[in-house]
């Protein structure tokens, strides 16, 4: 199972975060996420034994009771890319309020899955939702106009739950499923 962890944001936020795709449609060599699947991931586990679902759901039980963070309002707003302008693999969205625990969820969870054996993240956790992948330099430029020209507000949601997540690969993007919630 290809699996990890998530907020998800509720549906309602969906034609506005399309909105914001729409300002790059013009930016060739991107694949744009699908944006009823939007979410901010918190770790990727991988490929993961199913026989280990178990083990994980019990360390984000874990991760959830060590953050300590209650439900709270998330605003999802601003544009930035990975890893730089000069170099876009991926275009995302930023959060403008609910960051801070977000990254404390996060960091939680870090912690809780490498103590049962997952990899370590090699970079710092920077709370976003993917708006599209840059498989290719040609749209570049229009990339960079949009990220520097554009501060958009996408919406506020309430962060009430952490959700396990499986990805399944298919010919039209990721299919993902809900394994397991968390509730905060």
């Amino acid at each position: 199972m290809r699996l990890f962890v998530s907020i998800d944001l509720p549906r309602s936020l969906a034609d506005a975060v399309a909105a914001v795709q729409d300002d790059l449609r013009d930016a060739e060599g991107l694949r744009f996420v699908d944006p009823t699947r939007a979410h901010l991931t918190l770790k990727f586990l991988g490929e993961t034994d199913e026989n280990r679902v178990e083990e994980v759901g019990e360390a984000l039980e874990s991760a959830v009771d060590a953050a300590d963070v209650d439900p709270f309002e998330a605003t999802v707003g601003g544009l930035g890319v990975f890893p730089s302008l000069d170099y876009i693999t991926v275009v995302w969205l930023g959060l403008e309020a609910g960051g801070e625990r977000t990254t404390r969820l996060a960091e939680a969870v870090e912690r809780e899955t490498t103590a049962i054996g997952f990899e370590p993240e090699s970079r710092e956790f920077t709370p976003h939702v993917t708006l599209a992948r840059m498989d290719d330099s040609r749209g570049k430029d229009v990339v960079r106009r949009v990220v520097r020209g554009t501060e958009p507000t996408v919406g506020t949601f309430r962060v009430e739950q952490l959700r396990l997540k499986q990805s399944v690969l298919g010919p039209d993007g990721p299919e993902y499923s809900t394994v397991r919630q968390f509730a905060l």
